[in-house]
């Protein structure tokens, strides 16, 4: 893959809790790093319920049950079906915004620039508060965030974000396969079955293409803009 200069790239595997873990940059550099799972998991958001997971049926389809530590709900991850990205920026770089809910704008341009480049149209990046759903504090794609990415409507990029004094940690996930039978399936609360088939074509994907390259290039051009 091709990887700009301005940028370290560094690319990590293991069980999804595991990656979750803080371990930021030995330098203070612009880095990325490419996660990718060894197995399924489904990953609470840090302050979500345990009681939202039905834990006996993720231990029957071979599911674990792990958290990040930054915000938002549940998300899915099956290895080969999404594409993570997590996207270390230094205090001070000319890229920061001292305001969270701007914090991940120019991302979300990234993202549009990369996304476009392999195909995928009628983007749009949400600007402004939270939007929330009735199972948005339960899944993290059934709502939509500050800076996150939709395609016609639908949510594709979902961004969340962990900062201290010296790092802000953007989380990224772009599913290329969305499985809402198992995403809502794993909830232990009414209704959740039920809203397997409204939300199966509520989530976008990307399917099978290239676009960790698409981003390489993306973000090598924000750098030369910054």
């Amino acid at each position: 893959m091709n990887e700009p200069d301005e940028w370290t790239w560094e690319h990590r595997s293991g069980p999804a809790g595991t990656l979750h873990e803080p371990s930021p940059p030995n330098l203070p550099t612009r880095t990325v790093r490419q996660m990718r799972v060894e197995a399924a998991a489904i990953v609470l958001g840090s302050s979500q319920d345990e009681a939202d997971i039905d834990h006996s049926e993720a231990e029957r389809r071979g599911i674990e049950v792990a958290r990040r530590r930054s915000g938002g709900g549940a998300v899915l991850l099956v290895p080969g079906d999404h594409v993570w990205l997590d996207v270390w920026l230094p205090a001070g770089d000319p890229l920061w915004d001292d305001d969270v809910g701007r914090a991940a704008d120019w991302l979300a341009s990234v993202w549009i620039s990369a996304l476009d480049a392999v195909g995928v149209r009628s983007l749009a990046a949400h600007r402004g508060a939270l939007i929330t759903t009735e199972w948005s504090r339960h899944v993290c794609f059934a709502g939509l965030g500050p800076g996150e990415v939709t395609a016609r409507g639908r949510k594709l990029v979902g961004i969340s974000q962990r900062r201290t004094r010296d790092w802000a940690r953007f989380q990224c996930l772009v599913h290329r396969r969305w499985d809402a039978d198992v995403s809502f399936g794993l909830l232990a609360m009414p209704g959740a079955v039920e809203a397997c088939v409204d939300w199966a074509d509520r989530v976008a994907t990307v399917g099978d293409s290239p676009i960790e390259n698409a981003m390489a290039l993306a973000l090598a051009e924000a750098t030369a803009t910054a």
